[in-house]
C-alpha cells in the first residue's frame, strides 16, 4: 500500500503525512504549523508564502523530488505578475503536496513571527496580537432561512476560520449590511479576543479584501510625560512615536499632590481624568497624521502607568492610594473598549488593555519593565531601576523577584532645580569639569558639539543654552564631587577653598557658575546649594529603596544594574555611581534599557501570550513597602552623603578616585572657623 506523502515544515520541525493533493496551507493547519493567512486560501493576501526544498535532506531522511508540489497555477501566476513573488516562493494556499517534501516557512509568513527590538537588547517580540484580520465569504440571505446577516457572518467565520463565537457592538452592526453588499458578500473583519476559546468581538468590517495593516498604540502614561508608539499589529515595527507633557502637572508635580488635589477638591479626580484622556486622544490623532494613516486604523491601545495614573485613567478616585494600606481598586489587568476611556480619535470599536499593577505604589509601568527585562529569567542578581518622579525598582533572578517604589520627586527631571528645565533643545545634558582648572565644558540637547569645540557657539548661540535638564544636573553634581568642589556631605566650597572664581557667594552658601549668558540676554546657569540638597534627597530615596530590596534578599551586593526609563537612558553610569544613586557595582555592569516600560507596553500590544505571562508574573513578585519600613529612613540618612556615609564604594573608588575635602557652610575662608583667642 502506497503511503501518503510526508511533509516536514521548518523551522518548527513539525511533520506528518497528508493525502496527495492536500494544499500546503491545509497541511499546516492540520499539523499545527505557524503559517499565516488572512484571505482564507483564496490567493489574495500572499501571507502563506513558503519555500520548498529540493534534493536530499539527510537530517530528515527525505529526498524531495522536483515535482513534490503541484505546478504553479493561474492564481499564483496572477499574483506574481501583479505583486511579485520572491524566487522559489509558492503560495501555500495554492500549492498542493504531491510527494515527500520539506517546506520552509519564512519569518514574514509566520503568524507568531519574531521581530527583533533594536532599541533595547535585541530580544525578540513574538507576534501574537489580540486583534487580527480575517477575509471571509458570507452566504447571501435566503427567505427560506430567516437568519440575520450577523448570524450568517458568524457561521461563515466558524466554517472558514474555526472561530466559534463572535459579538458586535452597535457601531459595527450599523456598518455590517452595507459592507456585505458592497463587497458582494465578501468582507474583511477585524476580530479581537483576550483569551483562547473566548468570544471574539468584531472591531471593524470592510467590504472585500482589505490589505492595509492594523495599528495599535502602546502608551506609557507617566506622571510627568505621556509617550505613545504607533505600532504595526502585523510585524511589530514602530511607525511613529510622540510624547507630550502630562496636563495633570497643573494639579501637582508629584503623585501625592494629585491625590491631595482629589481629596481637597470636589470633582478633582474627574477633572484630572478628563485632562489626561484628552491629551491621549490628541496624541493618537497626532501620531495617525504623522504616519499618514486614518485614525480608524488604530484598533487597539495598551497602557502602562503607575497606580495613581492607572486609577485616574480609568476614572477611579485615587484617594485610597494616599493613605495606608494603599489599596488599589483593582490590581488585575483591565480590558475594556477604548471608547470607555473617551478615546474618540481611534477606531470606534478599538479595544484597550491596561497591564496589571504589582501593588499600591508599584504599578503597571513596573510590570511592563518586568515584561521587557524579565528579571525572573536572569541567572545573576539584577537591580532594575525605572528612574522617574516616582522611581520603581525590581531586584531579582530566577529564584525570586522583589519590587518597591521610592518617592524621588521631580528633581531628576530638572524640576526644583534653580536653573532646571525639562529635556528640550538648549538644555545642558552632559558636563565635564577639569579637576585642575575647575573649568566646565558641556553639551546641550540638539547639538553634538561640546562647548569648547570650534563652532559650538555659532551652532547654538549664547541664547541657545537655556538651562540644565535631569541628566545634566546629575553629571554636574557628580563632576563637582570628582573635581573637589563639593565635599562628601554635599557642601559646596568657596572660591578661596577651591581656588576657582566660579564658586560664587550666595547668601551663607556658594554656587558653581556653569554658564553666564546674561550679556546676550540669556540665562545665568549655576548649581546652588539648594540644588545639591534636592539631588541628595532624590538619590537617597532611590538608594534606600534598593537597599531595602537587598536586605529582603539578604545580600550586600548585586551583580548588575539596569537603568530604565527615558531619563535613565541618558544617565552616565559613572556619574550615577559617584552620586550614590545605585549600589556599588563595576561601571561596566551598569547598563541602560531605554524606555523599558514603553517596550513592555509594545510587547503586550503585540502578544497575547506575553499578557498572560506578565499577569502570572506579577502575582509572584514580592512587594516591599518603603512607606512603612523603618529601615528605609536609616538607609535614607546614610545615603545623603556623596556617594555614601558608610558603604565603602570600593569598586567606584578604584575606577574613579574621589578627593575628600571638608567644607564648613559657615566659614568665609576654608576649614573650620577658629575661635578668637581670649585677650
Amino acid at each position: 500500500m502506497t503511503q501518503d506523502p510526508l511533509v516536514i515544515f521548518t523551522p518548527s520541525g513539525k511533520r506528518g503525512r497528508v493525502p496527495a493533493g492536500t494544499t500546503v496551507l491545509t497541511a499546516a493547519r492540520r499539523l499545527g504549523v505557524d503559517l499565516d493567512s488572512v484571505c482564507g486560501g483564496r490567493g489574495i493576501c500572499s501571507k502563506c508564502q513558503i519555500s520548498p526544498g529540493k534534493g536530499r535532506f539527510d537530517k530528515h531522511g527525505v529526498t524531495v523530488a522536483p515535482d513534490a508540489l503541484s505546478e504553479v497555477n493561474a492564481v499564483e501566476e496572477r499574483y506574481d505578475r501583479i505583486r511579485g513573488l520572491k524566487p522559489g516562493r509558492r503560495l501555500g494556499c495554492q500549492a498542493q503536496i504531491c510527494s515527500d517534501v520539506v517546506l520552509d516557512v519564512p519569518p514574514e509568513s509566520q503568524v507568531h513571527r519574531q521581530v527583533v527590538r533594536k532599541n533595547a537588547d535585541a530580544r525578540p517580540i513574538v507576534m501574537d496580537p489580540a486583534t487580527r484580520k480575517y477575509f471571509v465569504t458570507v452566504p447571501e440571505p435566503d427567505m427560506h432561512e430567516p437568519k440575520g446577516d450577523l448570524e450568517r457572518l458568524a457561521e461563515a467565520l466558524r466554517g472558514q476560520w474555526r472561530i466559534d463565537e463572535i459579538d458586535a457592538a452597535p457601531p459595527v452592526l450599523a456598518k455590517l449590511q452595507q459592507a456585505l453588499r458592497k463587497g458582494n458578500w465578501e468582507v474583511t473583519v477585524a476580530l479581537h479576543h483576550e483569551s483562547d476559546g473566548g468570544v471574539q468581538s468584531i472591531v471593524d468590517i470592510w467590504p472585500g479584501y482589505r490589505d492595509e495593516p492594523l495599528w495599535g498604540l502602546a502608551i506609557d502614561l507617566g506622571s510627568t510625560t505621556i509617550a505613545a508608539h504607533l505600532t504595526s499589529l502585523e510585524d511589530g515595527h514602530v511607525e511613529a512615536s510622540a510624547g507630550v507633557m502630562n496636563p495633570q502637572i497643573r494639579f501637582g508635580e508629584d503623585l501625592m499632590s494629585r491625590v491631595s488635589y482629589s481629596m481637597m477638591n470636589e470633582g478633582g479626580a474627574a477633572e484630572m481624568t478628563t485632562a489626561v484622556r484628552a491629551a491621549i486622544a490628541d496624541l493618537a490623532r497626532e501620531l495617525a497624521a504623522e504616519a499618514g494613516i486614518e485614525s480608524a486604523d488604530i484598533v487597539e491601545t495598551v497602557f502602562v502607568c503607575n497606580p495613581v495614573m492607572h486609577h485616574l485613567l480609568l476614572g477611579i478616585d485615587p484617594v485610597e492610594l494616599g493613605q495606608a494600606p494603599f489599596a488599589l481598586a483593582t490590581s488585575d489587568a483591565v480590558a475594556l473598549p477604548a471608547r470607555d476611556l473617551d478615546l474618540g480619535t481611534v477606531n470606534p470599536g478599538a479595544q484597550a488593555y491596561v497591564l496589571p499593577c504589582i501593588a499600591g505604589h508599584v504599578g503597571a509601568d513596573a510590570a511592563a519593565v518586568a515584561l521587557s527585562e524579565r528579571p525572573d529569567q536572569s541567572d545573576d542578581l539584577v537591580l532594575i531601576v525605572d528612574v522617574g518622579t516616582n522611581a520603581e525598582l525590581l531586584l531579582g533572578d530566577r529564584a525570586r523577584v522583589l519590587a518597591c517604589s521610592s518617592p524621588t520627586g521631580p528633581a531628576f527631571e530638572g524640576a526644583q532645580i534653580s536653573s532646571g528645565q525639562r529635556a528640550a533643545p538648549g538644555a545642558i545634558e552632559a558636563i565635564r569639569i577639569d579637576p585642575a582648572t575647575k573649568e566646565p565644558r558641556f553639551r546641550v540637547i540638539g547639538c553634538e558639539l561640546w562647548s569648547d569645540d570650534p563652532g559650538f557657539w555659532d551652532a547654538v548661540g549664547p541664547g541657545g543654552v537655556t538651562g540644565i535638564c535631569g541628566s545634566g544636573i546629575i553629571e554636574a553634581v557628580a563632576e563637582m564631587r570628582i573635581a573637589g568642589l563639593l565635599d562628601a556631605k554635599g557642601l559646596i566650597g568657596s572660591a578661596e577653598q577651591t581656588g576657582s572664581a566660579r564658586l560664587q557667594p550666595e547668601g551663607r552658601t556658594h554656587a558653581y557658575l556653569i554658564h553666564d549668558g546674561t550679556e546676550a540676554g540669556g540665562p545665568r546657569i549655576t548649581v546652588t546649594q539648594g540644588d545639591i540638597r534636592a539631588i541628595q534627597l532624590a538619590k537617597s530615596a532611590l538608594y534606600a529603596g534598593a537597599r531595602l530590596l537587598m536586605d529582603e534578599r539578604g545580600v550586600e551586593n548585586v551583580d548588575r544594574v539596569v537603568l530604565a526609563g527615558a531619563f535613565g537612558a541618558h544617565i552616565s553610569p559613572l556619574h550615577a555611581l559617584v552620586l550614590g544613586m545605585i549600589p556599588d557595582v563595576p561601571v561596566e555592569k551598569v547598563t541602560s534599557a531605554g524606555n523599558a516600560a514603553g517596550t513592555g507596553a509594545r510587547i503586550a500590544l503585540c502578544s497575547l501570550a506575553a499578557r498572560r505571562e506578565i499577569e502570572g508574573l506579577v502575582r509572584e513578585i514580592t512587594k516591599v513597602e518603603t512607606a512603612i519600613e523603618p529601615r528605609f529612613q536609616e538607609h535614607f540618612v546614610a545615603a545623603n552623603a556623596i556617594p555614601h556615609a558608610t558603604a565603602p564604594f570600593a569598586g567606584l573608588r578604584a575606577a574613579q578616585p574621589l578627593p575628600d575635602p571638608a567644607f564648613n557652610a559657615g566659614s568665609e575662608g576654608g576649614g573650620r572657623r577658629r575661635r578668637r583667642a581670649r585677650e
